[in-house]
């Protein structure tokens, strides 16, 4: 049974930092696509940030150059290092790991 757990979202003030992880545990395969998304109150949940099994990185134009993805194998664990965040940052991010979701942390960002 595969298991992801988000953790490391919490209150920070606009222009603040925050490093997500999503620890993977169970069968899950190394080389599978890791994304993180996200999804604010009243909207669809949108993907944040994606890493490929070979370490190609895709992110939505409102994070560039501020997020980062990466990923560690070794300890089938996944991060999203938010940098300059802003109100609109604001949203419950979950992982995906393959087709296997976690239960997702909160994020807020206060102006």
């Amino acid at each position: 049974q595969v298991q992801l757990v988000e953790s490391g979202g919490g209150l920070v003030q606009a222009g603040g930092s925050l490093r997500l992880s999503c620890a993977a545990s169970g069968s899950i395969f190394k080389l599978h696509t890791v994304g993180w998304y996200r999804q604010a109150p009243g909207n669809q949940r949108e993907l944040v940030a994606q890493i490929t099994g070979l370490g190609t990185t895709n992110y939505a134009d409102s994070v560039k150059g501020r997020f980062t993805i990466s990923k560690d194998n070794a300890k089938s664990t996944a991060y999203l290092q938010m940098n300059g965040l802003k109100p609109e940052d604001t949203a419950v991010y979950y992982c995906s790991w393959g087709t296997k979701w976690g239960q997702g942390t909160q994020v807020t960002v206060s102006s």
